[in-house]
């Protein structure tokens, strides 16, 4: 058996990217995200029409992310082995339901219900949809993976949005109003798993059949060290994400209306990053882009708990688009090292990065309370020397894999 490019082997001479396929699962992930946001957006109008307690919110919290992110790699590994068709759509199905239960409520048990079956609408979603983002991508890996986290960045960003100008001045009975976009994607998704079902019948060449390029160890230790970078990223991403209006009002005396302002100037730059990383580490290197990505912001974050406004807002912005470019690397590189288990990966890493951005978030505010919001970002500033984990990768230019 003779060492051969990768390249050669995840993109065959022939293999054309499906964009309409990709700009489906990209619109679904919009779709899928800004449904799953509304949620936190309408906990203040929750805990007042029911009378809840802080605990009872956070509950609310756990009972979504339990779902949505413990879920995702066990539905991934189930679906990578005996493929349930139109599954996506389902996870949808089981969104809007979610969706009809928090609008209609009549206690908080049916509360929980509905925060139970958004979660598990997108655990069903992410895995699934990223494995047909991957299949579409004519071994442009790095570029649909791009494509299709993109789509949920703006769904994130929308969602506040939306729960703001249509949730709050029209009740909690309006909720209801967004299962017309869980329908929509119920319908788009449909399609999509059509075209899936006609790929996944075609039979297998041989070089689209591999074994693990590297021994079960490395390869263990490398998933390790991916999940360590993903740790430090969302720890750091939720830092800004969450408190960043806090900490420019208390350090800059800027208005609220300024602050979330400026927090979308960051998000603009985070869909960017996230847009660019891809499709750079399609040419240069999933590896490369993950070093460039976590250490290479290095400087620029031990930099902001020390700028004034406008360095500040200039440096947010070149970590949001450096920063942000690591995860479409992280989920390609993942999936390369154990082939055949798309979606089980994809689950896993998704569901992971959105179970630390959610326990970082709490932790990082409770830091906040106890030492101020600057010593958050001072602490936070030296997460990404956690990058230097990348040196355990093992190099993928050339790897040997076994073909049947």
């Amino acid at each position: 058996m003779t060492a051969i490019d990768s390249s050669v082997v995840a993109r065959p001479a022939a293999a054309r990217v499906t964009f309409s396929i990709l700009l489906a699962v990209s619109f679904c992930h919009l779709l899928n995200d800004v449904m799953q946001s509304l949620l936190p957006a309408v906990y203040p109008m929750l805990k007042t029409n029911y009378g809840l307690a802080f605990w009872q919110i956070g509950l609310l919290t756990t009972a979504f992310q339990v779902t949505a992110s413990l879920l995702q790699p066990v539905i991934g590994h189930y679906t990578d082995r005996r493929p349930v068709e139109y599954s996506t759509s389902a996870g949808m199905a089981s969104t809007l339901l979610g969706l009809v239960l928090l609008a209609f409520a009549h206690s908080y048990t049916m509360l929980l219900a509905g925060a139970m079956l958004v979660g598990l609408g997108s655990a069903i979603f992410h895995p699934e949809s990223s494995r047909v983002a991957r299949m579409a991508s004519g071994g442009r890996h790095g570029l649909a993976q791009s494509l299709f986290q993109v789509g949920g960045n703006f769904g994130t960003a929308l969602g506040p949005l939306l729960a703001a100008f249509i949730v709050l001045p029209y009740g909690q009975s309006s909720i209801a109003w967004f299962a017309v976009a869980a329908l929509l994607g119920i319908v788009i998704l449909w399609r999509v798993n059509q075209w899936d079902s006609s790929v996944r019948a075609r039979p297998k060449t041989a070089g689209e059949i591999q074994a693990m390029p590297f021994p079960r160890n490395r390869t263990i230790t490398a998933l390790a060290t991916l999940a360590l970078l993903v740790f430090s990223k969302y720890i750091y991403m939720s830092s800004l994400t969450s408190y960043y209006t806090f900490y420019t009002m208390h350090k800059f005396g800027v208005s609220v209306q300024q602050s979330q302002l400026l927090l979308f100037v960051f998000l603009g730059s985070v869909a960017a990053g996230t847009i660019l990383g891809g499709p750079i580490g399609d040419r240069i290197g999933a590896k490369t882009v993950i070093w460039i990505s976590i250490l290479g912001v290095l400087p620029f974050t031990l930099a902001l708990p020390y700028a004034n406004l406008n360095w500040t807002i200039a440096l947010s912005v070149v970590i949001g688009l450096v920063l942000s470019s690591a995860f479409p690397a992280i989920i390609v590189f993942a999936q390369e090292l154990v082939p055949g288990r798309v979606g089980m990966i994809a689950g896993l890493f998704f569901g992971f990065a959105f179970g630390v951005a959610g326990i970082a978030a709490a932790v990082l505010g409770v830091v906040a309370d106890a030492k101020g919001i600057d010593y958050v970002y001072d602490i936070c500033s030296y997460l990404p020397l956690l990058g230097l984990l990348t040196v355990f990768l093992p190099s993928m230019k050339r790897v040997e894999y076994a073909t049947v």
